[in-house]
């Protein structure tokens, strides 16, 4: 269940607030484009059209007091050759036309200018672009005013003003595509700190609360500061809550001990079997109690270790050994003999050594609780790929019950309610088990009556 709130996603908000600046940049890149080469384009054909004009006003000539033109036919060729406009001029002399389209207007004077006037009109059902060009002529004893008036269609220019368009528009989608791809792998390298950063912390077993001490960007420092701080409150809380467990286990068992040790020399001294029945299940009820204490205590301790392993190499078959030698006297006084048998060659198992003899020691004391008197308990080391160490007692069983469900806290078998247990003795070595990388086996014995349980772990 998702305890946690989630609203929008920052990778998205940033390719959009990339993707929509590289539309604004590929927009104004299209404008400045089309701006700059039309007005280049109109720029060229305004120099070619001054050029003719000026070549014409350069022809006129004055002989004997008359004005006279000879045409230049380069002057009307230059501007055929750029493409397929059509062309018209008009020379006039004081006002008169002399040669060319009479009804050819001249471009509006509205300032006083020299050189080239340049003006854009309909003529003829076509947008025109002319120019005027002005000289004065000597004629005789007097002067003469020649205005060289020469237009262009615009359908040329259209044309490349179309083309030019069509380009800018395929250079600014394509820099759109290409911008808003460069954006996304931008934002994926951007996040990738904090996606690191979350796997991180994501790997992290349920009781690891070390603070996080891997390079972060300077925009993450205060979330990893605040992060290490909540995670170091709540170490601190879990400490105290196992010195308090500790010290509870403690507290209990010492007081339980007294009493089932009074409990049982009242009992020795009672006659009437009503009292004494009375006081066997008071002894029973302390047991339970103590009993469930110590493995409590137990079993907080390896959830405390099992994130912060003090591992070492160990013999497992010295291990067997200790505890068996532990727990044989329990043993011998239900008159249960444990054979022992470890193979010559050294197997040798890497892990914390208080866990490990935790987790035999609960297994073999299983065994001994639950097989009765006059019966043998195997417990057998074998190498190989791994190390197994196998418990095989001639108990009970487990009965009707789902084996796997046994590791779970507090879980017994079905036909173990008047043996004193608490439930956690599996649980203990399946958590030591799982801490160091290996597995707790639960099955019946194939060899007789009675359980098998395996404890497998990994070789050093």
């Amino acid at each position: 269940m998702k305890l946690y709130n989630a609203k929008g996603s920052i990778r998205r908000r940033l390719v959009l607030q990339l993707a929509a600046i590289a539309a604004l940049l590929s927009v104004a890149f299209f404008l400045t484009v089309r701006v700059v080469a039309e007005q280049a384009a109109t720029d060229t054909q305004d120099n070619i059209l001054a050029a003719s004009a000026t070549s014409i006003a350069d022809a006129i000539y004055s002989d004997g007091g008359e004005v006279r033109l000879e045409l230049p036919y380069s002057a009307i060729s230059m501007l055929s050759t750029i493409s397929e406009d059509r062309v018209f001029y008009r020379v006039l002399v004081n006002g008169a036309t002399v040669t060319g389209y009479d009804d050819l207007p001249l471009p509006a004077t509205r300032t006083a200018q020299r050189g080239p006037r340049f003006e854009t009109f309909s003529y003829r059902g076509d947008q025109l672009r002319s120019v005027l060009v002005s000289r004065t002529l000597s004629a005789g004893d007097r002067a003469a005013s020649v205005q060289v008036v020469v237009g262009q269609t615009r359908l040329g220019l259209a044309a490349i003003s179309s083309k030019i368009t069509s380009t800018a528009v395929a250079i600014g989608v394509a820099f759109f595509l290409v911008a808003t791809a460069l954006s996304f792998l931008a934002a994926q390298n951007a996040m990738s700190p904090l996606d690191r950063l979350a796997a991180s912390v994501a790997r992290r077993g349920p009781n690891d609360l070390r603070p996080v001490t891997a390079a972060t960007p300077t925009e993450l420092v205060p979330l990893v500061g605040g992060l290490n701080s909540f995670m170091g409150r709540l170490r601190s809380a879990l400490t105290r809550s196992e010195d308090l467990i500790t010290e509870a286990a403690h507290r209990v068992r010492t007081p339980l001990a007294t009493v089932r040790t009074q409990a049982e020399v009242i009992h020795r001294q009672m006659e009437r079997p009503a009292n004494k029945k009375a006081l066997r299940e008071m002894i029973r009820a302390v047991d339970e109690s103590s009993r469930s204490a110590g493995q409590l205590l137990d079993h907080a301790m390896v959830t405390f270790r099992s994130d912060q392993l003090e591992t070492e190499t160990l013999d497992a078959a010295d291990l067997l050994r200790d505890v068996v030698d532990r727990l044989s006297p329990t043993a011998e006084l239900k008159d249960i003999g444990i054979k022992l048998d470890v193979p010559r060659d050294t197997i040798n198992v890497q892990g914390d050594p208080i866990l490990l003899q935790n987790a035999v020691r609960n297994v073999l004391d299983n065994a001994i609780k639950y097989s009765p008197a006059d019966t043998d308990i195997e417990v057998q080391l074998t190498g190989g790929k791994s190390c197994r160490m196998a418990f095989r007692d001639q108990g009970r069983g487990f009965g009707e019950v789902d084996l796997e469900k046994l590791t779970k806290r507090f879980s017994r078998g079905s036909n173990v309610g008047d043996v004193v247990g608490s439930g956690l003795g599996l649980t203990i070595a399946d958590d030591v088990a799982t801490a160091h990388g290996g597995s707790l086996e639960i099955t019946s014995n194939t060899e007789g009556p009675g359980a098998c349980v395996t404890l497998v772990l990994p070789l050093a």
